[in-house]
């Protein structure tokens, strides 16, 4: 007879997070070549690399910005990326802008990737589980910790207001992700770079 262990829930939530940058490293960085990040598949819609920038910037924000009330990591490698001439919430939406595309130093997204991963993963081995019914003030800390104004933006910022911290984890650090991670598998294969 099966009998249950025990769960630990922070171990959990780290080890899921921990799974998709695993997950991309296998089913995408290893059957597509960086050079081919920043193209339009056939037929159209989001490139990795902005589906990969996307899905990193609403995690640092949500994290490092929302929950933390820390800058966002993105503010020290936006002139690395090549996208310090665009505006600060360029990415944040679902529609891929092909200004971000055009700038974007595929090669630096990398570090940026890793960068983030690596404060949330360190961020979430420290979690007190106790706190993660707690609302941050997240609107207002988009606004004046990074920079992220309401206007032009009133969807995110209605999106994030009242959700508390679990909502922050679950959905933007993890769930999020793993959404766009199979986008990014389905675009391998009209790239022609499925293995199977």
């Amino acid at each position: 007879m099966w009998h249950s262990l025990p769960v630990n829930l922070q171990t959990w939530i780290a080890a899921d997070h921990a799974t998709i940058a695993t997950r991309f490293e296998a089913a995408i960085a290893t059957h597509v070549p960086i050079e081919l990040w920043n193209q339009t598949p056939p037929g159209g819609g989001s490139c990795i690399a902005g589906l990969l920038f996307h899905m990193t910037l609403h995690e640092d924000l949500a994290i490092n910005t929302a929950v933390r009330n820390k800058a966002p990591i993105i503010d020290q490698h936006r002139q690395l990326l090549g996208i310090d001439h665009l505006a600060k919430s360029i990415g944040l939406s679902e529609t891929e802008d092909p200004r971000l595309i055009e700038a974007l130093n595929v090669g630096h997204l990398r570090l940026y990737v890793e960068a983030v991963t690596t404060a949330t993963a360190q961020w979430l081995s420290a979690l007190d589980t106790n706190t993660l019914d707690t609302v941050p003030d997240a609107s207002s800390r988009l606004e004046h910790t990074a920079d992220i104004a309401v206007e032009g933006l009133e969807w995110l910022h209605s999106m994030w207001t009242g959700k508390p911290i679990t909502w922050f984890v679950q959905w933007e650090a993890i769930g999020h992700r793993h959404g766009h991670l199979g986008e990014m598998v389905g675009i391998r294969g009209r790239l022609g770079r499925s293995p199977f």
